[in-house]
């Protein structure tokens, strides 16, 4: 830590209330576009092109995002992609007021704004560890953990809302004024560097991802992390894109219906959040992170053998599947800990770009399978893969002792 770690609390909690706006009003626009596109086409395809555009740029670009953060100001890599974000938004808001907005421009928007998260991303998560005390990272974690569930608690309420009163354009602006006022956070606050890298690493990009690559490959208990959290990925991800058919195909209901599912996970998620703030979690966060996984794996499980008349404890689900959620997040502590601060924006690129890689393969697996045997056979099916991956997590020898190299870590000293 280079600053004073007494003012570390005020520093955090301003750049995280900054994000949080930023994160609601960009919300609060993805849900808008979403409603724009199904009223336009009510094409399942359009909108799986949409998402497929906020995937593959993070996936593709991520390393290279990752080394020019480990090459420069992360202060200035935040501001220089949130900038960009709202520079894509302000130019659709200007189109918008000459003409209807054609697909494909809304397309190269989303793409072009995944670009920007995918710089922003791996630059927010590598300047935590430079303003936070190493045993405070964990509660951290939480922290955001607790603001992203308020964010996907508040963006579709006020998407929904602000879409029947305003039209898309306004909304743009709105995400535009959010994305301003994170930008001018972070430009008063005061955020330290790592040493940047210089002479011959400064010649070649792949190079730098090499380093970060075998950095990290260097901790097998965190290598083996990356891999888990892919499999992780590979079948939550379709889970999360099939709680609308779920609630209303499955179970026989309404949109409403479809809300209150969705409502329920993000509230779990909060209150999830809010727990890992002020407890912390388990002293052996690989149990929290196993335990998180296998809570996830059997409540999903549980609602693909639900009859269709029980939508009541598909909701019951849903919360816990939200409660349990923000404890797999710690794991972003024991990267922050164990791996050189000059390291970290490649590596949390790297992550990103793997998971990202994974998300749209599990999406296509689900688009071809639930159709075919079920969406409720198909929750079953991830419910039982996502428990294989918890077992992993417990059994694995390398992931067993892999908490005890973090500084400030009880897990080895005593039970949880």
């Amino acid at each position: 830590m280079t600053t004073e770690t007494k003012f570390w609390k005020k520093k955090y909690f301003t750049m995280l209330a900054g994000q949080s706006v930023s994160l609601i009003t960009s919300g609060i626009l993805q849900m808008s576009i979403i409603f724009y596109l199904t009223a336009k086409t009510n094409s399942a395809m359009v909108l799986s092109i949409a998402t497929l555009m906020g995937f593959l740029p993070q996936a593709v670009i991520g390393p290279f995002a990752g080394t020019f953060v480990d090459r420069h100001s992360r202060k200035g890599v935040m501001i220089g992609a949130d900038l960009m974000i709202a520079a894509t938004g302000g130019f659709l808001a200007v189109v918008s007021i000459f003409m209807e907005l054609p697909i494909w421009l809304i397309m190269l928007v989303l793409f072009v704004r995944s670009i920007g998260n995918a710089f922003h991303s791996p630059a927010s998560s590598a300047v935590t560890p430079l303003m936070v005390p190493q045993d405070q990272l964990t509660k951290c974690a939480g922290y955001n953990q607790t603001m992203q569930a308020a964010v996907s608690l508040i963006s579709p309420a006020a998407a929904a809302f602000l879409y029947s009163v305003w039209s898309l354009s306004t909304i743009i602006l709105l995400d535009i004024i959010g994305a301003v006022l994170a930008c001018g956070v972070v430009v008063v606050l005061s955020i330290p560097n790592p040493p940047i890298c210089t002479g011959e690493s400064q010649n070649s990009f792949f190079r730098d991802m090499k380093e970060g690559y075998f950095e990290l490959k260097k901790n097998k208990g965190l290598f083996a992390l990356l891999w888990i959290g892919t499999a992780y990925m590979f079948f939550f991800m379709p889970i999360s894109a099939l709680y609308p058919l779920m609630s209303m195909g499955y179970f026989r209901g309404t949109p409403t219906h479809a809300s209150i599912a969705e409502i329920a996970f993000a509230g779990g998620m909060l209150a999830g959040g809010i727990l890992l703030s002020v407890w912390g979690g388990f002293k052996n966060r690989i149990f929290s992170i196993g335990l998180s996984v296998l809570v996830m794996g059997v409540s999903i499980a549980i609602s693909g053998l639900l009859p269709t008349n029980a939508f009541f404890i598909f909701v019951i689900c849903c919360t816990v599947m939200g409660l349990t959620s923000p404890f797999y997040g710690v794991q972003n502590a024991l990267f922050q800990e164990q791996l050189p601060p000059e390291y970290l924006g490649r590596v949390f690129s790297l992550l990103g770009s793997v998971m990202s890689f994974a998300m749209p393969l599990g999406l296509l697996c689900s688009g071809i399978f639930a159709e075919r045997i079920g969406v409720e056979k198909w929750f079953l099916l991830c419910g039982i893969g996502i428990i294989a991956v918890a077992v992993l997590v417990f059994i694995l020898p390398v992931l067993r002792n892999v908490d005890c190299q973090s500084p400030n870590s009880f897990a080895c000293k005593s039970g949880d």
